[in-house]
């Protein structure tokens, strides 16, 4: 086949000075950083595993894959379905949030996020830890099956609705160019952020694998935001995505359109169309992160926490007590076992009943027996907790 043009994938960024895209930015960082110094770090770590699975959630749903939060919560405990296709479901969350993890503990590659390197290693990471009927997938022409490789890319043709995606001798040379263009070394910082929306449909654009391609592009979204110091364990730009699908697909696709005439650009796909969907993707993670703070507003989470606890109490399920040491865990971050009586007011052995019976419910939770507690936020609670955080179908969890 002959080689393709690098040119097909052009522009690759908006035009400079877009200043609606700049007022995002502005926005968008601001907001980031009024997130991060709302809750003590230990309350954001814990918070992290609850968006992980989340973020886990909405991704999968976006690519019509559903599995209940209970059922991730399940197969985080290694609590699988004997039906296997539930099982592969819930294989397939786990292997998401593993991947994310890595990404929110820094033990991703050091690379760029928009590099080959850490592309395939996203590929790879994801789809290794995926059941082996997961790892089949239908080709193009409908006639066989190919067998998903993680972290190689594909080696048929590919059609995405209208786009053909480039002939896969070309993907080397289309993900050359992807790097460069969307490399930090090259861009501002505001660059850098209105680049994220851009590198998010060049990559589905590019469509490097075949399948998983929508996973890898939203964690690599939030691997380069999280490297841009604005994205965080505690939100996720996935719920927006998936809560706008229809128009997030169908931004994506008209992102996919050739230029309409000389006013859309000097690139062969739309200029014009590029600067929706960024615009749509900063106005989505500015969304998600109103979203967050609303709900993360110390003072209103724990009157959320305060009247729960209440009716738990009332319903002698916990202990008198129980609100204090959870209202300690939120101030604190942490504190040692030994000072649930002072905090309550109870004696050392009443203490430690109402501090097990917390630990027991998965409220407070720690490292060990004998390491300091935190907040714990089992699934049981998140709709009392974070409501909304979840779709109202999955509302009684």
């Amino acid at each position: 086949m002959a080689e393709e043009s690098l040119g097909l994938m052009e522009p690759m960024m908006p035009p400079e000075g877009n200043s609606e895209l700049s007022d995002l930015v502005v926005d968008l960082v601001a907001k980031s950083q009024r997130l991060a110094g709302m809750l003590h770090s230990k309350v954001q770590t814990s918070i992290g595993d609850l968006v992980r699975s989340m973020n886990c959630y909405y991704s999968n749903a976006i690519e019509d894959h559903y599995t209940h939060p209970r059922d991730i919560d399940r197969a985080l405990a290694k609590d699988y379905s004997k039906e296997p296709k539930k099982r592969s479901l819930q294989q397939e969350a786990v292997a998401h949030i593993e991947v994310q993890r890595m990404i929110d503990a820094g033990t991703s590659p050091s690379v760029d996020p928009s590099s080959s390197e850490y592309i395939l290693w996203l590929h790879r990471s994801f789809c290794e830890r995926l059941p082996k009927d997961m790892l089949w997938v239908e080709s193009p022409d409908g006639k066989k099956r190919v067998e998903l490789l993680p972290g190689k890319l594909r080696t048929g043709k590919v059609s995405v609705g209208r786009h053909e995606a480039p002939d896969p001798e070309n993907l080397d040379r289309f993900l050359s160019r992807f790097e460069e263009a969307y490399s930090a070394k090259r861009l501002s910082k505001t660059a850098q952020i209105i680049a994220t929306g851009a590198a998010h449909h060049r990559l589905l654009w590019i469509h490097p694998f075949y399948d998983g391609n929508g996973r890898v592009t939203r964690l690599m979204s939030h691997a380069m935001l999280l490297r841009l110091g604005i994205g965080s364990p505690l939100w996720s730009v996935a719920r927006g995505l998936a809560r706008n699908v229809d128009d997030y697909k169908r931004l994506l696709q008209n992102a996919d359109e050739p230029r309409e005439g000389d006013l859309d650009g000097r690139g062969t796909l739309s200029e014009k169309a590029l600067v929706e969907f960024c615009r749509f993707f900063l106005k989505m993670c500015i969304d998600q992160i109103d979203y967050m703070a609303s709900l993360l507003q110390p003072a209103e989470l724990l009157n959320r926490i305060g009247v729960y606890v209440a009716e738990e109490v009332a319903a002698k399920r916990l202990s008198k007590g129980s609100f204090e040491l959870i209202r300690e865990a939120v101030h604190s971050g942490e504190f040692e076992r030994g000072r649930a009586s002072d905090i309550t007011g109870y004696g050392d052995r009443q203490a430690r009943t109402v501090l097990s019976t917390l630990v027991d419910r998965g409220l407070l939770k720690s490292d060990s027996p004998k390491l300091p507690v935190r907040l714990g936020f089992p699934i049981e609670i998140v709709e009392r907790w974070f409501p909304a955080l979840y779709p109202e179908t999955t509302a009684r969890l």
